[in-house]
């Protein structure tokens, strides 16, 4: 195990390319971070940087894998039980389909 704060991707990567990690253990989001190509750095561009994506990012404490699949039903069916309980909790127009380039780079400049 890894203090995330002061451990660089490359070292706790080693030789290997690939290596899995948990986000939030309440939840037990498993991710698994898989090395496609490595490049030369570029001093022009800050790091770390997002180059691409897909789909929204989880809502925190939504409960894991399954409690995301309940939220996703609720909050994209107005006719749901909890579609109002959901959007008053989540708080802001949600879609599951968004990704937004821009504010996953702008989140990733607060780990700085």
């Amino acid at each position: 195990m890894h203090n995330e704060r002061t451990t660089r991707l490359a070292s706790a990567l080693g030789m290997a390319r690939t290596m899995g990690c948990i986000y939030d253990f309440g939840d037990n989001w498993q991710h698994r971070i898989k090395v496609e190509k490595t490049l030369m750095p570029d001093p022009a561009l800050q790091l770390p940087l997002c180059v691409g994506g897909a789909n929204a990012t989880p809502p925190d404490d939504c409960g894991g894998i399954y409690g995301y699949y309940d939220f996703v039903q609720a909050i994209s069916d107005p006719n749901h039980p909890e579609h109002a309980d959901m959007t008053e909790w989540i708080g802001r127009p949600w879609d599951p389909a968004a990704f937004d380039l821009d504010s996953a780079n702008l989140r990733l400049t607060n780990f700085l």
